[in-house]
């Protein structure tokens, strides 16, 4: 098995884990939990962009890779 593969296996959920609650379970909610592992977390608010939405990072994290998780 390569060194990456051994990586990415330790970072996935146990087998055993139990699972939220999804979106018909128990209600009409549409929310959804995530589980994430990453260095930093900040929360921002879009902003209006031509016909798009944009979100400014500081600039030490360009050509980082990132996940964007809308909340409301």
């Amino acid at each position: 098995m390569a060194a990456t593969e051994e990586k990415k296996l330790e970072r996935e959920a146990p087998i055993d884990a139990p699972e939220a609650p999804g979106p018909t379970a128990g209600g009409s909610s549409s929310r959804v939990k995530f589980e994430i592992f990453g260095e930093e977390m900040i929360e921002k608010r879009v902003k209006a962009s031509g016909n798009s939405g944009r979100v400014y990072l500081p600039p030490d994290w360009v050509g980082h890779r990132v996940k964007i998780i809308r909340i409301d």
